[in-house]
């Protein structure tokens, strides 16, 4: 019996070459202004159109700043990015979600709320978090700018066939351990390339329990572990998300969709390359202390002392807490920190704007943090302020920023200076990632919201109690 990733990735092949490379068919393709511009001009020199612009969304969405975005974007290179983009969708006759339109915000989350990403397709985008698209059940990974301009052309890609992963994770979360937790936990155990050259297929109770927005959060940090990407099978927390929302099938439509959905999952004798098993029990609310999402540890655990660390590993090791200004066998409870990032394609979502209001509703923003609360979609920020949250947020000292990737990446005003912590819900915590020289400490939005409170890295089940 196939996996699921079989099963979808057989309905699309156009032909494979022996040897070589399958020909792809890709059912969406999702285009921001960073890695676009050369696929467009690829189409004018070779004198092509796109071949199903139907089947083409274009966002901006790293260069967007999170304020007064109704006024010209400052930075000359992010204005002409985003402009460009403006310019090659209208030229190539694509929709294009602009800037302060009520349909814009993080390409990534945009696309599951509208009903744009599907179970059962084949999902791309010139962005290695194109994996948070395999949460609804379909194949989804980042590709390159001459493999944009490929499917822009043809609406096919050329791609070796991933192995398949199926990684497990039985058992209940505890208090206080979300997604994000189990997804760093998961790096923490198999590294950033751990799952390199795999396609990862989540299951077990943790997962069949998670919200649809837990399983984009599993889902976006699949490429982190260096996987190909990530998915679920879709179930009825699958359809439920889906049901309604503005791309969704309708009427006999969506009961013939919902009837084929219930077909996309592996066999109980499928045979995947590789299989792993994790025990709910063992995660706890995580934090990262070094310079890539592999080097994390549950909030009160100390950083490895260097004998614990391979001989090979050792002077990147180090190396990474010199740059962070740890030590080895630190704890870092209590750690000061100064800014605190809510937000990305990893945590922008109104889940985790209510998470974030849950710890923090009630308290006041510590004294000295800076604090940027990014919604990933203008749809996010209607909801926020219908849901009241706004007004907790502003009660406690927080204001709500524009949408966008903002501090996730320092393609934007939104840069952390150099030296300063910040405890950030984004998905890298590169060295100058959120800014040159910046330290960054990945979290989940509860552990983000207990040092917004308190100024220091702080267990978030004591705020809970």
């Amino acid at each position: 019996m196939n996996t699921l990733f079989d099963k979808i990735w057989d309905k699309h092949v156009v032909q494979a070459i022996a040897d070589g490379p399958t020909q792809l068919y890709i059912d969406r393709l999702y285009c921001h202004e960073v890695t676009s511009p050369q696929a467009f001009d690829g189409l004018r020199k070779r004198g092509l159109k796109c071949f199903r612009p139907q089947q083409i969304f274009c966002m901006p969405d790293h260069n967007t700043p999170t304020h007064d975005q109704d006024k010209p974007i400052e930075d000359p290179v992010s204005r002409k990015q985003v402009d460009a983009l403006a310019v090659n969708a209208r030229e190539f006759g694509l929709t294009h979600y602009s800037m302060m339109s009520q349909d814009n915000g993080i390409i990534h989350v945009v696309g599951p709320e509208k009903g744009l990403s599907l179970p059962g397709m084949t999902i791309v985008c010139g962005d290695s978090h194109t994996s948070t698209h395999g949460a609804v059940g379909a194949i989804a990974f980042g590709i390159g700018t001459s493999e944009v301009e490929m499917v822009l052309a043809s609406q096919c890609i050329l791609q070796q066939k991933p192995k398949s992963m199926r990684i497990t994770i039985d058992g209940k979360l505890g208090t206080g351990v979300t997604a994000k937790d189990v997804a760093l936990y998961l790096m923490s155990k198999l590294t950033t390339s751990g799952a390199t050259g795999y396609f990862v297929e989540y299951s077990g109770q943790v997962v069949r329990d998670m919200s649809m927005e837990g399983r984009l959060t599993l889902c976006n940090l699949s490429i982190e572990m260096g996987a190909r990407g990530g998915f679920v099978a879709p179930d009825d927390t699958t359809f439920e998300y889906i049901k309604g929302r503005q791309f969704a099938p309708k009427g006999d439509d969506w009961e013939k969709a919902v009837a084929y959905w219930r077909t996309l999952k592996s066999g109980d004798d499928a045979v995947f390359d590789k299989e792993l098993v994790f025990d709910a029990a063992d995660i706890e609310p995580m934090i990262t202390y070094g310079t890539n999402p592999g080097m994390g540890m549950g909030i009160t655990s100390a950083i490895p002392k260097l004998s614990d660390i391979d001989d090979s590993g050792r002077a990147s090791f180090a190396k990474s807490l010199d740059y962070m200004g740890f030590k080895p066998g630190e704890r870092l409870l209590g750690h000061d920190v100064d800014y605190v990032f809510l937000g990305a394609c990893t945590n922008g979502r109104i889940e985790d704007f209510r998470a974030f209001a849950s710890i923090v509703e009630g308290r006041k923003k510590a004294d000295g943090i800076v604090a940027w609360l990014v919604p990933g979609s203008w749809a996010v920020e209607r909801q926020i302020r219908e849901e009241g949250i706004d007004k907790v947020l502003h009660e406690s000292g927080f204001e709500i920023r524009q949408p966008g990737c903002s501090a996730c990446l320092a393609m934007n005003d939104d840069k952390v200076p150099a030296g300063k912590y910040a405890v950030s819900t984004s998905n890298r915590n590169f060295e100058g990632r959120q800014g040159p020289g910046s330290r960054t400490i990945l979290a989940s939005p509860l552990v983000a919201a207990a040092a917004a409170v308190t100024g220091k890295i702080t267990d978030p089940r004591i705020l809970m109690q």
